[in-house]
């Protein structure tokens, strides 16, 4: 989808790495935009969300699975490392739940802990698989 190896997807690539947010933005059945912060991995060559089944983003997605994800920049004037994804989302009824996903597991165990969870009850709770393919990558470093 883009280049790893170009300054640009460098920094990309330690976005996704590292950042332990993303911002994901649907639209509801008004045609507004509704962002959120969620949970993600990056898995080969999509993001993978796990969610409730009756959050409103799960509604949202099955009305117009077009999205947009983006992270914060890394300074007060939002001007370094502003990197935005345009993409589809699908339901990924093949995904293992979240408490079997080692990466995901790795990534997030601390903060299934704070919710005062464990990864069995959390994979339960949070059993919709979301993977988002991204069409678009812009912004700038």
């Amino acid at each position: 989808m883009f280049d790893f190896n170009s300054q640009f997807g460098r920094v990309v690539k330690k976005h996704l790495k590292n950042e332990y947010f993303i911002w994901l933005t649907t639209v509801d059945a008004k045609g507004a935009p509704q962002p959120r912060p969620v949970w993600f991995i990056w898995d080969h060559d999509s993001f993978l969300i796990f969610s409730q089944p009756n959050a409103f983003k799960v509604k949202h997605l099955k009305k117009n699975p077009r999205v947009a994800l983006h992270f914060n920049t890394e300074d007060e004037a939002g001007e370094k490392h502003v990197i935005v994804f345009v993409g589809e989302a699908a339901f990924d009824k093949q995904v293992p739940p979240a408490h079997q996903v080692g990466a995901y597991l790795k990534k997030y165990g601390t903060g299934i802990k704070g919710l005062k969870m464990t990864p069995e009850t959390f994979g339960a709770e949070y059993s919709t698989a979301i993977r988002i393919k991204p069409t678009e990558v812009r912004g700038w470093v």
